[in-house]
């Protein structure tokens, strides 16, 4: 049965007592963040808004009036006022005389920066004309799946007819730009009844004289055409009903954390990629269903959509009723071949003499039957928002289907989105990606002091990070710390025992099903004991080797399976100690499972270099500042060790190391940050040494 249309109206939440308090520009920002916290209204980054303000010329001090219009880029939804480009509207009404036709429509956007009131930097968007031509002060461009499905339907103005009458108009596809602007002008002066219009294969157009009238009449435009959908469809079979039965959630997430390592390995190999899981019930019925080959093949309508997923997906060939994994995974390096050489034709068929190069031809969604959908991008965020679009797109597939034919957009009107000259000028301001972008770290003692800078510096950097820790408590307050600082999308966090063997294999499955798979391990989980050999207990020793040992050799081997999976090498830093080359006095157990650190490193340094996995040590020395072993006994045990009182310990650390520097959290992160990065990628195999200078510990 059909379970796209939500049966609940969009509520208008407008509150006139705070609009009251607002300007028209506050109030243009306060209509758009409202739009745009609803996906039923709009996508993330899709739609425009715009309000056409009387503001004061800062040359001529007279009124003069004012587009204020979203600008390039950016998300109604989240944005703020300087978000919106500003423009005089008596010179954006002197730019049709300049106008050459469709041709040249794209020169007219190289005037927009010409028509900059107040020396606004925002970059105007392509859709200003939009906005800019319609006789209206207030303007709602958004992409609602119901407005979408009538806008792809094959008989989407008959539809459109039927149920809005005169009131909402009809306009055929047109890409955006000049030309749509003097199209939308052109039908409000022969409609001047009409509250809006639909424009095919893209979205909705609603206008009024007040922010708060535009705001009420799009959502009452999208609840209409919500209601009349959900009317039509009701009891209606979605995608031609079920083919292949829906997976348990467990296992659902077992095969994606067994295909999303072998797929990221396979389009990685030019730039690593993060992957997104989605196996909501909106994407479930529609891989499980029997019509989902057939529309997948047809691409997505809404140049948004579009622009964010690619012509077509990838359908995996999985089984869900055979549970043919293993020859599932056999068969994707012939798959996605196959899928780069169809977009390598796509691109020769529809390329123009100007097109620019041809991007990744890999594909962005994936499609997997009974399991869910996988999007694969250069950072977590785009390949999230990548999945919400095409479930959008899923949205749109089922409802116009139902109703109609649906159509995706044609093969080369698609082309000339996915590479219109703007928009290839709009990636090239783009800025350049950070050092570690799409790669993904595995952090253990990830709450402490030492992993979690370590953390911080590496999602600084553009990773994604998985904290893991067997302390939940402290875990959960670092990974809140960390998302507020760096975004939600980018921290993960585990309760993981590094000594127990189905907590690590749980842990790099959690990371796999994440992300997509793991690059970067920063092996720093850590304990600390002191005792003279005489008082040193079996269980002493066996706790010291079981996490600095064992623990470190189980989290390396688990993530060495992946490396290898993926076959596009990565990084492994164990954070070992100066106690690792230079013995202590009463600390045995302790120094001789961190020189076992050292010696492991070096031999999976051997072993994973024919795949360019390169494996070193940072080795630290009191680092008092934020360290958990310091907050127990080892404080006391070092210092009587010494002959010292607890609170002298730090200078004599101070007072013994060469440099008389203290040692801080983010000094092994810095030198972590280098091992893992592509500045020390001909390293491995080696020590860091950052504990201020000591002799005993040189290792050479």
């Amino acid at each position: 049965m059909s379970t796209s249309q939500s049966s609940e109206s969009l509520e208008n939440l407008w509150d006139e007592k705070h609009a009251a308090t607002l300007d028209e520009p506050g109030r243009l920002l306060y209509r758009s963040n409202l739009l745009g916290s609803d996906k039923r209204i709009t996508n993330f980054g899709g739609g425009n808004t715009s309000a056409k303000v009387l503001a004061l010329d800062p040359l001529t001090g007279e009124e003069t009036q004012v587009l204020w219009v979203k600008g390039s880029g950016g998300d109604v939804g989240t944005m703020k006022l300087d978000g919106f480009a500003t423009l005089y509207m008596d010179k954006l009404n002197t730019l049709p005389a300049l106008y050459r036709g469709d041709q040249f429509e794209d020169e007219m956007v190289g005037y927009l920066p010409h028509c900059t009131y107040n020396l606004n930097p925002r970059a105007s968007s392509i859709d200003t004309p939009l906005h800019a031509y319609v006789p209206h002060r207030h303007v709602d461009h958004m992409h609602p799946d119901a407005i979408i499905a009538i806008a792809a339907a094959a008989d989407g103005q008959a539809l459109t007819q039927e149920i809005f009458g005169e009131d909402i108009g009809w306009l055929p596809w047109r890409r955006p730009g000049y030309e749509l602007g003097l199209w939308l002008a052109a039908f409000c002066k022969e409609n001047p009844k009409a509250r809006g219009v639909i424009l095919g294969s893209h979205g909705l157009f609603t206008w009024a004289d007040t922010a708060e009238q535009c705001y009420a009449i799009t959502l009452e435009i999208i609840n209409q055409a919500s209601a009349w959908l959900n009317k039509k469809t009701k009891g209606h079979n979605a995608f031609g009903g079920g083919k292949h039965p829906a997976l348990s959630t467990e296992q659902r997430q077992r095969v994606a954390e067994q295909l999303l390592p072998e797929i990221r390995g396979l389009i990685s190999q030019e730039q690593h990629k993060v992957g997104h899981f989605d196996d909501s019930e909106a994407v479930l019925e529609f891989v499980c269903s029997e019509q989902m080959p057939s529309l997948a093949e047809l691409g997505t309508s809404c140049p948004d959509h579009f622009l964010r997923t690619k012509i077509w997906p990838v359908i995996v060939e999985y089984n869900p009723s055979e549970d043919n994994l293993e020859q599932t995974v056999a068969s994707l390096p012939a798959l996605l071949e196959g899928y780069r050489e169809k977009y390598a034709q796509y691109y020769e068929r529809c390329k123009h003499a100007d097109s620019p190069a041809m991007r990744d031809p890999n594909a962005v969604v994936y499609l997997v039957p009974g399991v869910g959908m996988f999007t694969f991008a250069k950072d977590k965020t785009t390949a999230r928002v990548s999945a919400e679009f095409y479930t959008n797109a899923i949205n749109v597939m089922r409802e116009s289907s139902a109703v109609s034919t649906y159509c995706g957009l044609p093969e080369q009107e698609a082309f000339d989105i996915e590479y219109w000259l703007l928009e290839e000028a709009k990636l090239q301001r783009m800025p350049k990606a950070k050092s570690l972008a799409g790669r993904v770290a595995l952090v253990t003692g990830g709450a402490g002091g030492i992993g979690s800078a370590t953390a911080s510096r590496l999602l600084s950097e553009g990773a994604c990070v998985v904290l893991a820790d067997i302390d939940e408590a402290l875990l959960q307050k670092t990974h809140k710390r960390l998302t507020e600082s760096h975004g939600s999308d980018v921290v993960r966090q585990v309760v993981m025992d590094v000594t127990d063997e189905a907590q690590v294999i749980a842990a790099l499955a959690t990371t796999a099903r994440e992300f997509g798979g793991v690059d970067i391990l920063i092996s720093n989980a850590g304990i600390a004991s002191s005792a003279p050999v005489e008082d040193t207990t079996l269980e002493l020793w066996n706790k010291n080797m079981d996490i600095l040992s064992t623990g470190y050799f189980l989290v390396s081997r688990e993530t060495f399976k992946v490396l290898r999976r993926q076959a596009v090498g990565g990084a492994i830093v164990f954070i070992a100690s100066k106690n690792a080359l230079a013995a202590s006095p009463g600390a045995s157990a302790y120094c001789t499972a961190k020189a076992a650190e050292v010696h492991l490193a070096r031999c999976l340094a051997l072993e994973g270099a024919s795949g360019g996995i390169r494996v070193n040590v940072v080795n630290p020395d009191a680092v008092l500042e934020g360290s958990k072993i310091w907050s127990g006994d080892w404080l006391q045990e070092r210092a009587d060790a010494y002959g010292k009182d607890a609170k002298e310990l730090q200078a004599h650390y101070l007072e013994r190391s060469l440099l008389k520097r203290a040692v801080l959290p983010e000094d092994i992160a810095e030198a972590t940050y280098f091992l893992v990065c592509d500045a020390s990628a001909k390293s491995t195999g080696n020590i860091i040494n950052v504990d201020a200078g000591n002799v005993q510990s040189f290792t050479r």
